[in-house]
């Protein structure tokens, strides 16, 4: 297949490397030596303006810009008749996507967000075993994301809010969500705190949630720039058991799964864990499903219904809450 790339930053390079066998045909971005550097390790073209980029001839758009631009460039992108992988959270608010939902209804275009943390391997295969019954009915989720952000992280565009749409919440709360909805189903807000603690500037820098669904069914959730040591846990609680997730690899420690079963008679847990030290494939496996929906050999995990909704769930804890 021929991808566009529209962003040329980390992410954008993540999204490069994870197309092995595919032809990049252009790179954009409004920096020169990051389009440079991104067209010189691919071998496509490097461009300024992403309307020039969404007109090439190409089967795909990949999208990793600043959050005001996610919605927008992807919409033309569809309207011009590509499928999209946009990164989360797709837009700063519902309204946004809106548009963008019904345009991939209408052309019949695959939309998928970048929710990669589906595609961790310890995520999958606890998606597999409570999907297979293997705690039981579920009861809920507690799920904890964080990091302590660098020198100068109050100066990114996250802090700006007419970019960014807000701060933690939007950044690795959406992706807390994103999970808790992919195993309890749908969910609303019932409660939410986006306060600031230690980072100067327009947005919050921890959000903490309560989400309540089908069967009395809840999330609880809390995202933060000011872990001091980067963390990752999610939790699933089932009748029968629980399965934990815990980091993510690199600084956020080593992927574990571990399953707890209870016993007949309950008292400790029959126990087993798998280890995942190996290097990153959330990317890979990813844009493998994007392709393999593309061409009608898979759903698409992830895709912008799943994000309208994801916002859905933002925009509430703004409107209730305001930082």
């Amino acid at each position: 297949m021929r991808f566009v790339i529209i962003g040329c930053g980390l992410i954008g390079s993540k999204r490069a490397a994870a197309a092995t066998g595919h032809e990049i045909v252009a790179v954009c971005d409004p920096d020169a030596e990051r389009r440079g550097r991104l067209a010189q390790q691919t071998g496509a073209r490097a461009l300024a303006d992403w309307r020039e980029a969404i007109a090439i001839d190409a089967d795909a758009v990949l999208i990793a810009t600043p959050h005001d631009q996610l919605a927008p460039i992807a919409l033309a992108a569809v309207e011009a008749g590509r499928h999209v992988l946009v990164e989360k959270p797709a837009g700063r608010r519902p309204a946004e996507v809106a548009p963008l939902l019904a345009a991939a209804r209408q052309r019949k275009r695959i939309v998928k967000v970048g929710f990669n943390h589906r595609f961790h391997p310890a995520i999958v295969r606890a998606k597999k075993l409570a999907d297979d019954g293997a705690i039981g009915p579920l009861l809920f989720v507690r799920g904890r994301y964080g990091h302590g952000g660098r020198i100068g992280y109050q100066d990114e565009w996250r802090f700006n809010k007419e970019v960014s749409g807000g701060g933690e919440l939007i950044d690795q709360g959406s992706h807390l969500i994103d999970l808790s909805r992919w195993f309890l189903g749908d969910l609303t807000l019932a409660y939410g705190a986006v306060p600031r603690y230690f980072w100067p500037g327009q947005v919050e820098d921890n959000c903490f949630l309560a989400l309540s669904g089908a069967e009395k069914r809840m999330a609880w959730l809390h995202a933060s720039w000011t872990e001091w040591k980067n963390l990752f846990a999610f939790e699933i609680m089932g009748r029968d058991g629980k399965l934990t997730i815990d980091g993510l690899g690199g600084s956020y420690g080593t992927e574990r799964l571990t399953l707890h079963s209870m016993l007949p008679q309950m008292g400790p847990p029959e126990t087993t864990s798998w280890e995942y030290p190996f290097p990153d494939r959330s990317f890979a496996d990813e844009f493998e499903n994007f392709v393999a929906a593309i061409e009608g050999r898979a759903p698409v995990i992830g895709d912008i219904e799943d994000a309208h909704a994801n916002l859905t769930i933002i925009q509430a804890v703004y409107e209730r809450a305001p930082s």
